[in-house]
């Protein structure tokens, strides 16, 4: 289904600028007193209109994105969105950035759909908030839904409802944290075909290399450091080299069979 350009995909949108990261990084102390670098020190300018973070596990790529929405602030340099410096000007950055996560039951606030998307608009006068909600809800292939609880409805219809709430709010940056990894394949293809039709800005966190590849600019995020930045076929080309060894995790392993075998005899 294509957004109709009057709504969600609206060219009422603020135009796409850029997104810094000048030397920023995170650290965190843990419960023992130990200091983790989350992200080391990152320096970037993100001015394409699809840009793609991959990485393993735990590499450090949400934590990338999260700094972009405010929310996280970075404990070394800055970070600022259309020229917002995000420690000193948090709340409206937050009204620039839109944030979609993996699971849509994290941000679904109200009890239905209807009041989850007014819930946006309140920006809106009172008395406008549910007639345009009511549109909204009826341009994706909501409408039937309005009163239905949200605890009822499925996964897939719940991620749409999500989406529908943050670009209610028409944001010039939509972050994607892993949006399609609790899908089915259809309502993947689904929520991917309307992220690809928006007009705004989209970073995406994903494992799905298919949809990366469908990006301007892929970022490839490993131990903490950005550590390919490019092409979609070179940067997907260096992440599958990487991610050809063992996890790391694993530890070594024996030095030989033989040393093995000997060992189990013993």
């Amino acid at each position: 289904m294509t957004l109709p350009t009057t709504s969600l995909a609206s060219s009422d949108a603020p135009a796409a600028g850029a997104l810094e990261l000048d030397a920023a990084g995170v650290t965190v102390v843990d419960g023992e007193g130990r200091t983790r670098t989350l992200l080391h020190p990152t320096t970037l300018t993100l001015t394409e209109r699809r840009v793609a973070v991959v990485g393993a596990n735990g590499s450090g790529k949400s934590t990338l994105v999260r700094l972009l929405d405010g929310l996280l602030v970075p404990t070394t340099g800055a970070v600022r969105v259309h020229g917002l410096d995000t420690r000193r000007d948090g709340a409206r950055v937050r009204g620039v950035v839109g944030l979609l996560l993996a699971d849509p039951e994290a941000q679904l606030l109200m009890p239905t759909p209807l009041e989850d998307v007014a819930l946006s608009l309140r920006h809106l006068p009172r008395r406008e908030r549910a007639a345009r909600a009511t549109a909204l809800l009826a341009e994706v292939g909501l409408g039937g839904h309005l009163h239905q609880p949200v605890s009822t409805l499925s996964g897939g219809q719940k991620q749409l409802l999500a989406l529908t709430s943050v670009l209610a709010a028409a944001p010039a940056v939509l972050l994607a944290d892993e949006p399609t990894t609790l899908l089915d394949l259809r309502w993947r293809a689904h929520v991917e075909t309307l992220l690809d039709a928006l007009p705004q800005q989209v970073v995406t966190v994903t494992h799905d290399l298919e949809a990366a590849a469908r990006a301007e600019r892929v970022l490839v995020v490993d131990r903490g450091r950005v550590v390919a930045d490019g092409a979609p076929a070179d940067a997907i080309g260096a992440y599958r080299e990487l991610m050809a060894g063992p996890p790391p995790e694993l530890g070594p392993g024996p030095a030989s069979g033989g040393d093995a075998a000997a060992g189990g005899g013993a």
